[in-house]
């Protein structure tokens, strides 16, 4: 921490698009610290969810933009989808500019449909913030990196997480907000969080009112197959019985909070297998932070020691949250895998140029050698005579110690890990 700013994993790729393009949209959940990495590097700030200005702020973009654009570069504009009118005078302003790193813009939803003229391309660059990962709390000694993984280098490292300390933050979140402040108080965040969610926050992006009992319900319905392949007949099903809803309802819901990013699909992912086993094609449903999920079922710390599968399940969101932050920082990406036959493997990182690594999450060491042969069926269903095969295979654990296994197969706990 330098000046109160905690450092992100995001500051590295937001450098260099400030460098290549003439401004950056950085998005993502609210609360993730968007606004405060942009106020790092931004010289001047126009903060668009202020009530005392925002009607000023919306007759300005519409007839004069250029007076709102107007400051030292690079100029923050805060929370810029309450008021699209700007998007359009910023890339013009770009244009008109022809400079690079002119404007930082945020924003926390999708503005409404066709309220924005122009895409932006080559003008605007996007960038994806998510909650902090454990390496940027401090809870994450770093010493090994999904990079060296790549790489094919040899690894050690011992986590200094325990499992109570790994429910901990699991409850915690990765909410800035959580991070800083005492530990005692530090659960209250996500709680307030998934309130505001059901209030007002999925109501607020799109103008259409949604019912908060009704959200309620479809989160809590999310939390409970947080990690599996639920879909939206399953998800229908269990909100039905607490209050009539229908499939177009649900998935509108879903869709709604996919909006806000408070989901986030983990799509599948499809290789060049030897057989000719269907893989299945549905993605899985993470909530971009997985303290949404335990506030959501209202579950403590003491209560994941005490419901082991539970824990588990969100265990694995925890892990693809960060796993997802690593992998953006590498310009790669992360998946799950699940065939005909049974086979799933909890995570494929891509990379550009055909690299791919397969992740299996387990929670306790004993699960390790099961997961490993997991792994190992995967890598050997491959035709490596149409695509690579694997820059490495990699158990994710709970706890624990790093290392190379004799078969190759790395064990790292996610107490250990870093991008």
């Amino acid at each position: 921490m330098t000046g109160g700013y905690l450092a992100r994993i995001i500051d590295r790729e937001l450098d260099l698009y400030l460098k290549s393009f003439g401004a950056v949209l950085i998005e993502g959940a609210k609360w993730c610290g968007k606004t405060r990495t942009g106020e790092e590097k931004a010289s001047s700030m126009v903060y668009f969810h202020d009530p005392r200005l925002k009607r000023q702020y919306q007759e300005m973009a519409e007839v004069a933009p250029e007076a709102l654009l107007s400051g030292e570069t690079p100029r923050l504009i805060d929370e810029w989808q309450t008021i699209p009118a700007i998007w359009d005078g910023i890339r013009y302003e770009v244009d008109r500019r022809g400079e690079m790193g002119q404007f930082i813009l945020t924003g926390s939803s999708s503005p409404k449909k066709d309220s924005v003229m122009h895409t932006g391309t080559g003008r605007i660059a996007r960038l994806l913030m998510r909650p902090m990962t454990l390496f940027e709390s401090g809870d994450s000694n770093g010493s090994v990196s999904l990079g060296s993984l790549f790489r094919g280098e040899g690894i050690a490292g011992e986590s200094g997480l325990t499992l109570e300390r790994v429910a901990f933050v699991l409850v915690r979140g990765g909410w800035p907000a959580s991070v800083v402040c005492e530990e005692s108080d530090a659960l209250l965040v996500a709680d307030q969080y998934v309130k505001s969610i059901i209030k007002s926050d999925i109501s607020g992006s799109d103008g259409v009112e949604r019912d908060p009992y009704r959200t309620e319900q479809v989160i809590r319905s999310l939390a409970r197959n947080t990690s599996t392949m639920a879909g939206l007949k399953t998800i229908q099903k269990d909100v039905a019985s607490e209050v009539e809803s229908s499939d177009k309802t649900i998935a509108s819901y879903i869709k709604a909070l996919k909006g806000i990013f408070v989901v986030e699909e983990l799509p599948a992912w499809t290789p060049e297998i030897r057989s000719r086993i269907h893989q299945r094609a549905s993605p899985k449903h993470h909530f971009v932070d997985p303290s949404i999920a335990a506030a959501a079922l209202q579950v403590s710390p003491q209560d994941l020691i005490w419901d082991l599968k539970t824990f588990g399940l969100l265990f694995e969101s925890l892990c693809i949250r960060d796993l997802r932050v690593y992998a953006q920082a590498l310009k790669g990406k992360v998946m799950h895998y699940h065939d005909g036959s049974g086979l799933e493997v909890d995570a494929i990182v891509t990379r550009y140029g055909g690299q791919w690594g397969a992740v299996e999450i387990k929670m306790g060491t004993g699960e390790v050698e099961k997961a490993a042969q997991n792994l190992k069926k995967l890598r050997d269903k491959v035709d490596t005579d149409r695509m690579r095969g694997p820059s490495f295979l990699m158990v994710l654990t709970s706890m624990g110690f790093a290392y190379r296994r004799e078969d190759g197969v790395y064990v790292v706990p996610i107490g250990c890990l870093k991008d």
